[in-house]
């Protein structure tokens, strides 16, 4: 079964993973640009019936990847990203996950109904808990909010092309 969906969040924690985090994700991306694969895999999220699942996204766990940077603990506003922002290392790490994720879900580019921040499922979907939440609204390498959901797909296609060309290995690597 492929054409999952992938959405990018961050913990609102310190810059490496706890143990909720990993009850709650299939990827977590740590300070350092380390990926962990976490408790649940992408399976148990193609039904979450049962209540075995990674639950990342109120109203929206069903078929799609939950992808987490540890960090943004103490976030204010994007001109206050607080003690535990997230980093360049980091960034690239979900750039280059998001990519190898759609790779394996036979996805050839993305867009915003395939990758999307949790911020934007809420905005598309007020009706659900995911409504008003704020991640990501900030990134190391974009700070606007309003472009930040476009900033992730555009880096993380141009790392899906080169997967696609055999330029870049489209094996997903994590550390555990």
């Amino acid at each position: 079964m492929t054409g999952r969906k992938i959405i990018n969040h961050w913990t609102a924690g310190q810059l490496k993973p706890n143990a909720t985090d990993f009850e709650h994700y299939h990827y977590i991306i740590d300070g350092k640009g380390n990926v962990y694969r976490c408790d649940h895999s992408i399976e148990s999220n193609d039904n979450t019936a049962d209540g075995n699942y990674a639950a990342h996204t109120g109203g929206g766990n069903t078929r799609r990847y939950g992808v987490s940077l540890c960090g943004m603990m103490d976030f204010k506003s994007p001109k206050s990203p607080g003690k535990y922002k997230l980093t360049l290392p980091q960034t690239e790490a979900l750039y280059l996950l998001n990519a190898r994720i759609a790779f394996k879900e036979g996805y050839k580019t993305l867009n915003d109904e395939i990758l999307m921040t949790h911020k934007e499922f809420g905005i598309k979907n007020p009706n659900t808990s995911s409504a008003g939440k704020i991640d990501i609204c900030w990134l190391p390498d974009e700070q606007d909010p309003s472009k930040v959901g476009n900033h992730i797909r555009e880096k993380s296609i141009w790392y899906l092309n080169n997967i696609i060309s055999g330029k870049i290995s489209g094996d997903i690597k994590t550390i555990n």
